[in-house]
This record gives C-alpha cells, sequence and structure tokens, in this order.
C-alpha cells in the first residue's frame, strides 16, 4: 500500500476488529480497537453493524458513507481504498451498499465489484445500454 492509500473497511460502532477486513485493518493499517468510525493510522473504518454487532439497516449505512465522503473530499491529498463494506459479515449485496459511493470522490478508489454494480445501476436507469 502506498503512503498516500487509506485502506476503508467495513466496521461495527463497537469498534471491535476481530474478523475480515477489519482485522485486516487492525493488525497491517493502524485501525484503532473501540473506535467504529473514521479514520486512524492509515484506514478508515465505516459501520455496517452496531455496537451488538447485529447488521445495521441500509438507511443507517448510508448515513456513514456520507460522512465518509465529506471526509474524503476534504483531504484531496489521500488516497482512500474502498473495500466492499457491508457486503461479507453484514451479508449486503454489491448492488445494495455501492450506489452509496456513487458521488464519492475521485480520490476514492472503489473495489470493482462496486464499480460494476454502479455501472449496471447507471445502465438500467439510462434503459438498459449494453
Amino acid at each position: 500500500m502506498s503512503a498516500h492509500a487509506i485502506f476503508v473497511f467495513g466496521s461495527n460502532e463497537a469498534g471491535v476488529h476481530g474478523a475480515g477486513a477489519a482485522r485486516y485493518a487492525h493488525q497491517n493499517c493502524g485501525a484503532i480497537w473501540g473506535q467504529g468510525f473514521g479514520l486512524a493510522g492509515r484506514s478508515f473504518a465505516i459501520p455496517t453493524k452496531d455496537r451488538k454487532i447485529e447488521t445495521l439497516p441500509l438507511s443507517e449505512i448510508e448515513k456513514h458513507v456520507g460522512r465518509f465522503i465529506a471526509i474524503a473530499r476534504a483531504m484531496p491529498e489521500e488516497n482512500f481504498l474502498v473495500t466492499r463494506i457491508g457486503c461479507g459479515l453484514a451479508g449486503y449485496t454489491d448492488d445494495q451498499i455501492a450506489p452509496m459511493f456513487r458521488d464519492a470522490p475521485d480520490n476514492c478508489f472503489l473495489s470493482m465489484a462496486f464499480v460494476k454494480a454502479i455501472e449496471r445501476q447507471a445502465a438500467g436507469a439510462r434503459g438498459g445500454a449494453n
């Protein structure tokens, strides 16, 4: 990972980074145990689960993603590598989560699965182009 890459991962509001991308972020990117949202080291946590480790509703995840996007816009010198948050342990699909990142700034690099989901949605909105 480059010096200007921040690993963006799905977390829980309790900041228990025990599995999946959260565990990776804690072990390798400076994610802080107990911090469920925000920048820590070279990582950025976006909650997809609550404090009891129950999956958050999409509307709550979307609020957290919106806060993340605002922060990413305010930090144009940084590159944010966005994993498939919410699509592993939280159980959502790429098609449910990816559109939340549609307006992410250019310094946010989305997983290819998210890029494809956004493209599919855009094609559907245009009437199913190719």
